[in-house]
Protein backbone atom coordinates (compact mmCIF):
# COMPACT_ATOMS: atom_id res chain seq x y z
CA UNK A 1 0.00 0.00 0.00
CA UNK A 2 2.04 2.87 -1.37
CA UNK A 3 0.89 6.33 -2.35
CA UNK A 4 -0.58 6.52 -5.85
CA UNK A 5 0.56 9.16 -8.30
CA UNK A 6 -1.52 12.36 -8.11
CA UNK A 7 -0.85 12.79 -11.85
CA UNK A 8 -2.12 9.34 -12.85
CA UNK A 9 -4.01 9.71 -16.17
CA UNK A 10 -7.64 8.68 -16.56
CA UNK A 11 -8.10 8.12 -12.82
CA UNK A 12 -11.75 7.38 -12.07
CA UNK A 13 -13.88 6.08 -9.20
CA UNK A 14 -13.59 2.33 -8.73
CA UNK A 15 -16.51 -0.11 -8.47
CA UNK A 16 -15.51 -0.60 -4.82
CA UNK A 17 -15.91 3.12 -4.11
CA UNK A 18 -19.27 3.21 -5.87
CA UNK A 19 -20.49 0.25 -3.81
CA UNK A 20 -19.24 1.98 -0.66
CA UNK A 21 -21.31 5.05 -1.53
CA UNK A 22 -24.52 2.99 -1.62
CA UNK A 23 -24.52 2.74 2.16
CA UNK A 24 -24.43 6.53 2.41
CA UNK A 25 -27.58 6.72 0.30
CA UNK A 26 -29.34 4.90 3.14
CA UNK A 27 -27.75 6.87 5.98
CA UNK A 28 -28.48 10.27 4.40
CA UNK A 29 -32.04 9.21 3.60
CA UNK A 30 -32.74 8.13 7.19
CA UNK A 31 -31.39 11.42 8.53
CA UNK A 32 -33.40 13.52 6.05
CA UNK A 33 -36.59 11.59 6.89
CA UNK A 34 -36.20 12.44 10.56
CA UNK A 35 -35.72 16.11 9.64
CA UNK A 36 -38.94 16.10 7.60
CA UNK A 37 -40.94 14.60 10.48
CA UNK A 38 -39.56 17.14 12.95
CA UNK A 39 -40.22 20.15 10.72
CA UNK A 40 -43.75 19.06 9.81
CA UNK A 41 -44.54 18.72 13.51
CA UNK A 42 -43.23 22.22 14.17
CA UNK A 43 -40.16 21.01 16.09
CA UNK A 44 -37.74 23.19 14.15
CA UNK A 45 -35.01 23.31 16.79
CA UNK A 46 -35.07 19.53 17.24
CA UNK A 47 -34.91 19.01 13.49
CA UNK A 48 -32.02 21.39 12.87
CA UNK A 49 -29.96 20.16 15.81
CA UNK A 50 -30.45 16.46 15.06
CA UNK A 51 -29.97 16.88 11.34
CA UNK A 52 -26.81 18.98 11.73
CA UNK A 53 -25.17 16.50 14.08
CA UNK A 54 -26.32 13.42 12.17
CA UNK A 55 -25.19 14.71 8.77
CA UNK A 56 -21.86 15.94 10.12
CA UNK A 57 -21.07 12.46 11.43
CA UNK A 58 -22.13 10.79 8.18
CA UNK A 59 -20.22 13.16 5.93
CA UNK A 60 -17.06 13.31 8.03
CA UNK A 61 -16.88 9.53 7.96
CA UNK A 62 -17.31 9.55 4.17
CA UNK A 63 -14.55 12.13 3.78
CA UNK A 64 -12.07 10.15 5.87
CA UNK A 65 -12.39 7.07 3.66
CA UNK A 66 -12.60 9.02 0.38
CA UNK A 67 -9.40 11.02 0.87
CA UNK A 68 -7.55 7.92 1.99
CA UNK A 69 -8.72 5.91 -1.03
CA UNK A 70 -7.79 8.69 -3.44
CA UNK A 71 -4.21 8.50 -2.19
CA UNK A 72 -3.64 4.83 -1.31
CA UNK A 73 -6.37 2.56 -2.74
CA UNK A 74 -4.83 -0.77 -3.73
CA UNK A 75 -8.17 -2.54 -4.36
CA UNK A 76 -6.68 -5.77 -2.99
CA UNK A 77 -8.47 -8.18 -0.68
CA UNK A 78 -7.44 -6.32 2.50
CA UNK A 79 -8.70 -2.98 1.17
CA UNK A 80 -11.98 -4.58 0.14
CA UNK A 81 -12.55 -6.18 3.54
CA UNK A 82 -11.72 -2.89 5.29
CA UNK A 83 -14.29 -1.20 3.05
CA UNK A 84 -16.83 -3.85 4.04
CA UNK A 85 -16.27 -2.97 7.70
CA UNK A 86 -16.74 0.70 6.81
CA UNK A 87 -20.06 -0.10 5.14
CA UNK A 88 -21.33 -1.96 8.20
CA UNK A 89 -20.46 1.05 10.33
CA UNK A 90 -22.33 3.40 7.97
CA UNK A 91 -25.51 1.35 8.26
CA UNK A 92 -25.27 1.37 12.06
CA UNK A 93 -24.74 5.14 11.87
CA UNK A 94 -27.92 5.43 9.81
CA UNK A 95 -29.92 3.35 12.28
CA UNK A 96 -28.85 5.72 15.05
CA UNK A 97 -30.62 8.72 13.50
CA UNK A 98 -34.11 7.95 14.86
CA UNK A 99 -32.97 7.46 18.49
CA UNK A 100 -30.97 10.70 18.30
CA UNK A 101 -33.92 12.81 17.09
CA UNK A 102 -36.30 11.18 19.58
CA UNK A 103 -33.95 11.83 22.49
CA UNK A 104 -33.52 15.50 21.58
CA UNK A 105 -37.29 15.90 21.43
CA UNK A 106 -37.46 14.62 25.02
CA UNK A 107 -34.64 16.87 26.25
CA UNK A 108 -31.98 14.16 26.30
CA UNK A 109 -29.07 13.19 24.03
CA UNK A 110 -28.80 9.59 22.87
CA UNK A 111 -26.11 9.26 20.23
CA UNK A 112 -24.74 5.92 21.41
CA UNK A 113 -25.79 4.06 18.26
CA UNK A 114 -24.18 6.75 16.12
CA UNK A 115 -20.99 6.47 18.14
CA UNK A 116 -20.98 2.68 17.73
CA UNK A 117 -21.26 2.94 13.95
CA UNK A 118 -18.68 5.70 13.78
CA UNK A 119 -16.16 3.74 15.87
CA UNK A 120 -16.58 0.68 13.64
CA UNK A 121 -15.66 2.76 10.59
CA UNK A 122 -12.74 4.44 12.31
CA UNK A 123 -11.28 1.13 13.49
CA UNK A 124 -11.11 0.06 9.84
CA UNK A 125 -9.46 3.37 8.91
CA UNK A 126 -6.87 2.98 11.69
CA UNK A 127 -5.93 -0.40 10.21
CA UNK A 128 -5.50 1.16 6.76
CA UNK A 129 -3.32 4.01 8.05
CA UNK A 130 -1.15 1.56 9.99
CA UNK A 131 -0.77 -0.45 6.81
CA UNK A 132 0.46 2.70 5.06
CA UNK A 133 2.92 3.30 7.91
CA UNK A 134 4.24 -0.24 7.54
CA UNK A 135 4.43 -0.47 3.73
CA UNK A 136 5.14 3.09 2.49
CA UNK A 137 8.34 4.63 3.82
CA UNK A 138 7.54 8.05 2.30
CA UNK A 139 4.33 8.31 4.31
CA UNK A 140 5.26 6.28 7.41
CA UNK A 141 5.20 9.26 9.78
CA UNK A 142 1.87 10.50 8.44
CA UNK A 143 0.30 7.04 8.64
CA UNK A 144 1.26 6.64 12.30
CA UNK A 145 0.13 10.18 13.14
CA UNK A 146 -3.29 9.71 11.57
CA UNK A 147 -3.76 6.36 13.31
CA UNK A 148 -2.91 7.88 16.70
CA UNK A 149 -5.19 10.87 16.14
CA UNK A 150 -8.13 8.69 15.15
CA UNK A 151 -7.67 6.39 18.16
CA UNK A 152 -7.58 9.33 20.59
CA UNK A 153 -10.72 10.83 19.06
CA UNK A 154 -12.56 7.50 19.28
CA UNK A 155 -11.66 7.14 22.95
CA UNK A 156 -13.27 10.54 23.55
CA UNK A 157 -16.43 9.49 21.67
CA UNK A 158 -16.68 6.19 23.53
CA UNK A 159 -16.26 8.00 26.86
CA UNK A 160 -19.12 10.37 25.97
CA UNK A 161 -21.31 7.43 25.02
CA UNK A 162 -20.61 5.55 28.24
CA UNK A 163 -21.23 8.62 30.42
CA UNK A 164 -24.67 9.14 28.81
CA UNK A 165 -24.74 12.84 29.76
CA UNK A 166 -27.77 15.17 29.81
CA UNK A 167 -28.48 17.26 26.70
CA UNK A 168 -26.37 20.38 27.29
CA UNK A 169 -23.20 18.69 28.66
CA UNK A 170 -23.48 16.07 25.91
CA UNK A 171 -23.71 18.79 23.26
CA UNK A 172 -20.63 20.54 24.66
CA UNK A 173 -18.71 17.25 24.81
CA UNK A 174 -19.73 16.31 21.26
CA UNK A 175 -18.67 19.72 19.97
CA UNK A 176 -15.27 19.33 21.64
CA UNK A 177 -14.85 15.81 20.23
CA UNK A 178 -15.67 17.00 16.72
CA UNK A 179 -13.28 19.93 17.10
CA UNK A 180 -10.61 17.40 18.09
CA UNK A 181 -11.32 15.44 14.90
CA UNK A 182 -10.83 18.55 12.75
CA UNK A 183 -7.76 19.71 14.64
CA UNK A 184 -6.12 16.28 14.39
CA UNK A 185 -6.28 16.43 10.59
CA UNK A 186 -4.86 19.95 10.58
CA UNK A 187 -2.07 19.01 12.99
CA UNK A 188 -1.04 15.92 11.02
CA UNK A 189 -0.91 17.86 7.77
CA UNK A 190 1.22 20.60 9.25
CA UNK A 191 3.64 18.34 11.15
CA UNK A 192 4.33 15.33 8.96
CA UNK A 193 6.06 16.75 5.92
CA UNK A 194 5.19 15.25 2.54
CA UNK A 195 1.49 15.74 1.64
CA UNK A 196 -0.88 12.86 1.00
CA UNK A 197 -0.86 12.06 -2.75
CA UNK A 198 -4.57 12.47 -3.45
CA UNK A 199 -5.64 12.82 -7.08
CA UNK A 200 -7.40 16.13 -7.89
CA UNK A 201 -9.64 14.90 -10.71
CA UNK A 202 -10.45 11.67 -8.91
CA UNK A 203 -11.34 13.58 -5.76
CA UNK A 204 -13.49 16.05 -7.70
CA UNK A 205 -15.33 13.11 -9.27
CA UNK A 206 -15.88 11.47 -5.88
CA UNK A 207 -17.33 14.67 -4.43
CA UNK A 208 -19.50 15.13 -7.51
CA UNK A 209 -20.87 11.62 -7.12
CA UNK A 210 -21.90 12.36 -3.54
CA UNK A 211 -23.62 15.53 -4.79
CA UNK A 212 -25.69 13.27 -7.06
CA UNK A 213 -26.46 10.99 -4.11
CA UNK A 214 -27.59 13.99 -2.05
CA UNK A 215 -29.74 15.15 -4.96
CA UNK A 216 -31.25 11.68 -4.91
CA UNK A 217 -32.85 12.76 -1.63
CA UNK A 218 -34.62 15.51 -3.57
CA UNK A 219 -35.94 12.90 -6.01
CA UNK A 220 -36.92 10.60 -3.13
CA UNK A 221 -38.62 13.45 -1.29
CA UNK A 222 -40.51 14.33 -4.47
CA UNK A 223 -41.61 10.74 -5.01
CA UNK A 224 -42.71 10.31 -1.39
CA UNK A 225 -44.62 13.58 -1.39
CA UNK A 226 -46.38 12.91 -4.70
CA UNK A 227 -47.25 9.35 -3.65
CA UNK A 228 -48.92 10.62 -0.47
CA UNK A 229 -50.83 13.34 -2.30
CA UNK A 230 -52.05 11.02 -5.05
CA UNK A 231 -53.11 8.39 -2.52
CA UNK A 232 -55.14 10.94 -0.56
CA UNK A 233 -56.43 13.26 -3.30
CA UNK A 234 -55.70 11.68 -6.69
CA UNK A 235 -53.77 13.48 -9.42
CA UNK A 236 -54.56 17.08 -8.49
CA UNK A 237 -52.79 20.26 -9.55
CA UNK A 238 -50.93 20.26 -6.21
CA UNK A 239 -49.55 16.77 -6.85
CA UNK A 240 -48.45 17.71 -10.35
CA UNK A 241 -46.74 20.89 -9.14
CA UNK A 242 -44.84 19.02 -6.42
CA UNK A 243 -43.67 16.44 -8.99
CA UNK A 244 -42.51 19.04 -11.51
CA UNK A 245 -40.95 21.29 -8.87
CA UNK A 246 -38.99 18.50 -7.18
CA UNK A 247 -37.43 17.09 -10.34
CA UNK A 248 -36.79 20.57 -11.72
CA UNK A 249 -34.98 21.59 -8.55
CA UNK A 250 -32.82 18.45 -8.64
CA UNK A 251 -31.80 18.88 -12.28
CA UNK A 252 -31.31 22.65 -11.96
CA UNK A 253 -29.02 22.33 -8.94
CA UNK A 254 -27.13 19.50 -10.63
CA UNK A 255 -26.60 21.78 -13.64
CA UNK A 256 -25.31 24.58 -11.43
CA UNK A 257 -22.83 22.37 -9.58
CA UNK A 258 -21.31 20.67 -12.61
CA UNK A 259 -20.91 23.96 -14.47
CA UNK A 260 -17.75 24.49 -12.39
CA UNK A 261 -14.57 22.57 -13.47
CA UNK A 262 -13.67 21.53 -9.93
CA UNK A 263 -11.02 19.03 -10.99
CA UNK A 264 -9.13 21.58 -13.08
CA UNK A 265 -9.16 24.05 -10.20
CA UNK A 266 -7.83 21.49 -7.73
CA UNK A 267 -5.13 20.36 -10.14
CA UNK A 268 -4.00 23.99 -10.53
CA UNK A 269 -3.80 24.62 -6.77
CA UNK A 270 -3.58 21.55 -4.53
CA UNK A 271 -3.30 23.85 -1.53
CA UNK A 272 -7.05 24.41 -1.76
CA UNK A 273 -7.80 20.71 -1.35
CA UNK A 274 -8.99 20.75 2.26
CA UNK A 275 -10.89 23.98 1.67
CA UNK A 276 -12.63 22.20 -1.18
CA UNK A 277 -13.35 19.11 0.94
CA UNK A 278 -14.60 20.81 4.10
CA UNK A 279 -16.61 23.33 2.11
CA UNK A 280 -18.79 20.52 0.78
CA UNK A 281 -19.98 19.48 4.23
CA UNK A 282 -22.74 22.12 4.54
CA UNK A 283 -23.55 21.79 0.82
CA UNK A 284 -24.38 18.09 1.12
CA UNK A 285 -26.52 18.75 4.19
CA UNK A 286 -28.68 21.42 2.56
CA UNK A 287 -29.10 19.31 -0.58
CA UNK A 288 -30.52 16.50 1.53
CA UNK A 289 -32.71 19.01 3.39
CA UNK A 290 -34.41 20.05 0.12
CA UNK A 291 -36.04 16.63 -0.09
CA UNK A 292 -37.25 17.01 3.49
CA UNK A 293 -38.73 20.41 2.59
CA UNK A 294 -40.72 18.92 -0.29
CA UNK A 295 -42.09 16.30 2.09
CA UNK A 296 -43.14 19.01 4.54
CA UNK A 297 -44.97 20.92 1.79
CA UNK A 298 -46.86 17.78 0.83
CA UNK A 299 -47.93 17.29 4.44
CA UNK A 300 -49.03 20.92 4.59
CA UNK A 301 -51.17 20.49 1.47
CA UNK A 302 -52.73 17.44 3.13
CA UNK A 303 -53.46 19.49 6.23
CA UNK A 304 -51.24 17.31 8.43
CA UNK A 305 -48.47 19.82 9.17
CA UNK A 306 -48.67 22.10 12.19
CA UNK A 307 -46.73 24.92 10.50
CA UNK A 308 -48.37 27.47 8.20
CA UNK A 309 -47.88 28.19 4.50
CA UNK A 310 -44.93 30.52 5.05
CA UNK A 311 -43.24 28.01 7.34
CA UNK A 312 -43.78 25.22 4.83
CA UNK A 313 -42.29 27.30 2.01
CA UNK A 314 -39.33 28.26 4.16
CA UNK A 315 -38.49 24.58 4.75
CA UNK A 316 -37.91 24.35 1.00
CA UNK A 317 -36.73 27.86 0.08
CA UNK A 318 -34.01 28.06 2.75
CA UNK A 319 -32.11 24.84 1.84
CA UNK A 320 -32.64 25.51 -1.88
CA UNK A 321 -31.16 28.98 -1.51
CA UNK A 322 -28.29 27.76 0.63
CA UNK A 323 -27.51 25.05 -1.94
CA UNK A 324 -27.50 27.27 -5.03
CA UNK A 325 -25.92 30.29 -3.38
CA UNK A 326 -23.46 27.97 -1.63
CA UNK A 327 -22.28 26.44 -4.92
CA UNK A 328 -21.40 29.80 -6.49
CA UNK A 329 -20.08 31.34 -3.28
CA UNK A 330 -17.89 28.28 -2.81
CA UNK A 331 -16.74 28.53 -6.44
CA UNK A 332 -15.68 32.13 -5.78
CA UNK A 333 -13.49 30.89 -2.91
CA UNK A 334 -11.83 28.20 -5.03
CA UNK A 335 -11.43 30.32 -8.16
CA UNK A 336 -8.32 32.52 -8.38
CA UNK A 337 -9.22 36.16 -8.06
CA UNK A 338 -12.89 35.45 -7.31
CA UNK A 339 -15.70 35.91 -9.82
CA UNK A 340 -18.08 38.88 -9.84
CA UNK A 341 -20.33 37.04 -12.29
CA UNK A 342 -21.14 34.46 -9.62
CA UNK A 343 -21.96 37.24 -7.17
CA UNK A 344 -24.59 38.60 -9.58
CA UNK A 345 -26.08 35.12 -9.97
CA UNK A 346 -26.36 34.83 -6.19
CA UNK A 347 -28.38 38.05 -6.09
CA UNK A 348 -30.80 36.85 -8.77
CA UNK A 349 -31.33 33.48 -7.07
CA UNK A 350 -31.93 35.10 -3.67
CA UNK A 351 -34.48 37.46 -5.21
CA UNK A 352 -36.40 34.62 -6.84
CA UNK A 353 -36.60 32.65 -3.59
CA UNK A 354 -37.66 35.71 -1.61
CA UNK A 355 -40.46 36.27 -4.13
CA UNK A 356 -41.73 32.71 -3.59
CA UNK A 357 -41.85 33.10 0.20
CA UNK A 358 -43.35 36.58 -0.14
CA UNK A 359 -46.21 35.21 -2.23
CA UNK A 360 -46.93 32.65 0.49
CA UNK A 361 -47.02 35.43 3.08
CA UNK A 362 -49.48 37.33 0.85
CA UNK A 363 -51.85 34.36 0.86
CA UNK A 364 -51.13 33.02 -2.64
CA UNK A 365 -51.74 29.28 -3.04
CA UNK A 366 -48.74 27.13 -2.11
CA UNK A 367 -48.69 25.56 -5.57
CA UNK A 368 -47.91 28.90 -7.23
CA UNK A 369 -45.31 29.73 -4.58
CA UNK A 370 -43.71 26.36 -5.25
CA UNK A 371 -43.55 27.17 -8.94
CA UNK A 372 -41.62 30.39 -8.22
CA UNK A 373 -39.14 28.61 -5.93
CA UNK A 374 -38.70 25.99 -8.64
CA UNK A 375 -37.38 28.69 -10.98
CA UNK A 376 -34.48 29.67 -8.70
CA UNK A 377 -31.82 27.23 -10.00
CA UNK A 378 -32.91 27.83 -13.58
CA UNK A 379 -32.21 31.54 -13.24
CA UNK A 380 -28.59 30.55 -12.57
CA UNK A 381 -28.59 27.92 -15.34
CA UNK A 382 -29.76 30.40 -17.99
CA UNK A 383 -27.22 33.00 -16.85
CA UNK A 384 -24.42 30.44 -17.02
CA UNK A 385 -25.39 29.08 -20.42
CA UNK A 386 -25.67 32.57 -21.90
CA UNK A 387 -22.50 34.12 -20.45
CA UNK A 388 -21.04 32.07 -17.63
CA UNK A 389 -18.98 29.50 -19.53
CA UNK A 390 -17.20 32.12 -21.64
CA UNK A 391 -16.60 34.29 -18.58
CA UNK A 392 -15.15 31.36 -16.64
CA UNK A 393 -12.83 30.23 -19.45
CA UNK A 394 -11.45 33.74 -19.80
CA UNK A 395 -10.85 33.93 -16.05
CA UNK A 396 -8.98 30.62 -16.01
CA UNK A 397 -6.91 31.59 -19.04
CA UNK A 398 -5.97 34.84 -17.32
CA UNK A 399 -4.37 32.80 -14.52
CA UNK A 400 -2.88 30.20 -16.83
CA UNK A 401 -5.06 27.32 -15.65
CA UNK A 402 -5.61 24.61 -18.29
CA UNK A 403 -9.23 23.51 -18.35
CA UNK A 404 -11.58 21.11 -20.08
CA UNK A 405 -14.37 23.70 -19.67
CA UNK A 406 -16.30 24.04 -22.92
Amino acid sequence: MRGRSPDEPHRASTPLELTFDLTFVVAISLCAAQLAHALAAGHVGVGILGFSFGMLGILWAWMGYTWFASAFDTDDWAMRLATLVHMVGVLVLGLGQAPLFASIEHGHWDNRTLIAGYVVMRVALVYLWLRVAREDSHHRLRGRAYAKGIVIAQLVWVTLGVLDLPLVPALVGSALAMALEFYAVYWVQRRTGEPTPWHPHHLAERYGLLVIIALGEVVLGTTTAVDVLVERQGWTMDAALVAVAGISLAVGIWWCYFAIPWGDLLAADRGKGRRFGNGHLPLYAVLAAIGAGLHVIARYVEGEATIGAVGAMLTLAIPTGLAIVGIFFFANIILPGGNSFHTRIIGMVAGTLAAGVGLAAAGVAVGWCLGVVMLSPWVAVVAYEVRGHVYLVRLLQRYGIPTTER
